[in-house]
């Protein structure tokens, strides 16, 4: 993989690609770079990854099989759309409740088989995004569980059932075991693994690693309302994303691959924000998009994430 901005410039050139970069304003004033690839003989973009790259519930879903729920508005068919990529030159691999061993293995999905998403790419691929790790370590189905605990909470009071504001975190922190930080390392290796096998099969590609938007606030009692969870439980699933985070970023530069920030833009527009600036939508999303996934808005948010690290490396 190319790490520096000299080899992933010669990367480019050296299959012939002709870069133009070109200033943009969006919405808002905020200003950005597009990189228009203009070559007879551009190399392929693949995007990889979980629902949070796909998108489920934002417009109609696109691409087979239909249970991966990919979204023509998620934030890898942006960033195809801002590069000028011909429909040809762009492959969305990425699907629903995709973990890290569905990138080497088939996904069963609700409606259809997905392939192994790495099939995707070649040693003709030029531009890769990944997003994955969430489902590896079940945080959807740790933020189901702090729900349902942090409901009885507020109905009851702390001081009647609960000792402390955090009766979800108990379930995965006993003493110094944490099954959590466990998965995550665990998740780690995998992540290393499969980005060996990237390089391995897109020698010439560039890769991207895609954080995880914010999803909770840094002040937990400003939560309550939206997701239903006691203030402890707020703080730690949201640590548990940084330190989710804090492994993606760590082993994509220890593989030589780039490392795509989209939880410090996404910080004021978390899920417990006002639904005109959220990116990600609450229990009960009020914009289409799935529960606690992002919405248009945030999909927007992580497309201009990716796109300016690949205006960085240029």
């Amino acid at each position: 993989m190319k790490t520096s901005m000299q080899a992933g410039v010669a990367g480019l050139l050296a299959c012939g690609t002709l870069l133009t970069v070109v200033l943009t304003t969006r919405d808002g004033g905020d200003s950005h770079t597009g990189v228009t690839y203009t070559s007879a003989s551009k190399g392929p973009y693949v995007a990889l990854g979980d629902s949070y790259t796909a998108g489920p519930g934002i417009t109609d879903p696109t691409g087979t099989p239909a249970g991966c729920d990919r979204s023509a508005g998620n934030y890898p068919s942006l960033v195809a759309t801002e590069l000028g990529l011909k429909a040809s030159d762009f492959h969305d691999a990425s699907c629903s409740g995709a973990t890290t061993t569905d990138l080497t293995t088939a996904q069963e999905t609700d409606d259809g088989t997905n392939p192994p998403q790495l099939r995707a790419i070649s040693s003709t691929t030029r531009l890769i995004t990944i997003g994955i790790g969430g489902n590896d370590i079940g945080f959807s189905s740790m933020i189901k569980r702090c729900v349902a605990m942090g409901a009885l909470y507020q109905l009851t009071g702390s001081g009647k059932y609960f000792a402390e504001d955090a009766p979800c975190e108990r379930n995965y922190v006993k003493g110094d075991s944490d099954a959590v930080t466990k998965k995550i390392a665990t998740a780690g290796a995998r992540l290393t693994r499969v980005l060996h096998e990237v390089e391995r099969r897109a020698p010439e590609a560039r890769v991207y690693v895609v954080s995880y938007p914010a999803i909770l606030p840094s002040d937990s009692a400003d939560c309550g309302r939206d997701m239903s969870l006691a203030p402890g439980d707020v703080t730690f699933l949201r640590e548990k994303e940084q330190q989710l985070n804090t492994m993606l970023r760590q082993r994509s530069s220890e593989a030589g691959a780039a490392y795509v920030d989209t939880y410090t833009p996404s910080a004021a527009h978390n899920a417990c924000t006002a639904k005109t600036t959220r990116w990600i939508e609450p229990l009960v999303p009020d914009s289409p998009a799935a529960p606690v996934h992002p919405n248009a808005r945030g999909e927007r948010g992580m497309a201009d994430a990716v796109l300016h690290g690949i205006r960085s490396a240029l």
